[in-house]
């Protein structure tokens, strides 16, 4: 179960949100396209439901990964909700962070074994970072990990973000190459300073890093250089780039929040509550090919689609 105090920090913004769906114009006369969610999607297996939704992924084909703490904790649905397979129960423990990479591996962050784990579609284990049941800061170590990355190369970017702060870059075949980040809280926090970092994503040669406690999204060259960071995002829970926009989902004023990539706000959508197009702790997201939009509502334990209107 998530904890007692980022209930607690949900609920006090349980009063903030927008009514309905929002989508203001960009720059350039490119609008925002306004996303309504779609009605019954996805549909569970008989006797089955899902615990607290954390993270969802789409595949080259569509296929969406829902990653959530309850058994079967890797779900597989195709784009319409119809049920394809699951597994994980023997190899979950906490679920967290969850990764599809260019090559249609599945990537998952456990902050319960505080391990890293790279699956195959079928859910056969490729590779393990991190020692099992073992928090620390050593290379092989991680220390509740939020999430990871996997750049085009196939270097793999961690965000050790609940225990530890920091990020820990390996190369493709796990080898620990490098880490950036130390403990930084508040307005005070300088460049490559943490608290929780939460959520890692790769894009055009840069790591987007949310520093979700300290309201800010840093971004580093792919070597762990600052370069720059973004304070219009909120509560940073979840990051991802949705073709050139990147789409960040703030857990405590439960909406999601579309940036240019040079860090101008857009839009935004949702709100918070239990209905149709809210939140309670918007966690993470992910689109497919036709621009359909998934958000893991990790509190309500749903995951919800959104279709262009």
């Amino acid at each position: 179960m998530l904890t007692k105090k980022l209930l607690l920090l949900t609920a006090s913004f349980a009063a903030v949100g927008l009514a309905g769906l929002f989508a203001p114009s960009a720059p350039e006369g490119i609008a925002i396209p306004r996303y309504h969610p779609v009605k019954d999607w996805p549909q569970l297996p008989a006797q089955s439901k899902f615990g607290d939704v954390i993270a969802v992924a789409t595949d080259a084909a569509d296929r969406v990964y829902v990653f959530h703490r309850g058994k079967q904790p890797i779900m597989v649905f195709d784009r319409d909700g119809k049920f394809q397979r699951a597994w994980g129960d023997d190899r979950v423990d906490t679920a967290h962070g969850l990764r599809i990479d260019s090559a249609g591996n599945v990537w998952i962050t456990d902050i319960g074994t505080h391990q890293v784990t790279k699956f195959n579609s079928n859910g056969k284990v490729l590779l393990t970072l991190g020692k099992k049941d073992e928090p620390g800061e050593g290379q092989d170590q991680f220390n509740e990990p939020a999430d990871v990355a996997i750049a085009p190369s196939g270097e793999i970017y961690v965000a050790d973000g609940y225990g530890n702060s920091r990020v820990v870059k390996f190369a493709k075949d796990g080898k620990y190459l490098k880490e950036w980040g130390k403990r930084g809280e508040g307005p005070q926090a300088g460049p490559g300073q943490f608290h929780v970092p939460h959520s890692i994503c790769f894009d055009s040669g840069q790591v987007y890093v949310a520093d979700r406690q300290n309201y800010r999204i840093q971004i580093f060259d792919a070597e762990g250089q600052y370069l720059t960071e973004w304070r219009d995002g909120g509560m940073p829970f979840g990051l991802t780039f949705i073709g050139e926009r990147l789409f960040v989902a703030d857990g405590a004023q439960n909406w999601i929040t579309v940036f240019d990539k040079g860090g101008k706000a857009l839009g935004r959508f949702g709100s918070d509550g239990t209905g149709p197009g809210q939140f309670r702790m918007a966690h993470a997201m992910c689109a497919d090919s036709q621009g359909a939009i998934y958000v893991a509502d990790a509190l309500f334990g749903r995951v919800q689609k959104f279709e262009k209107k």
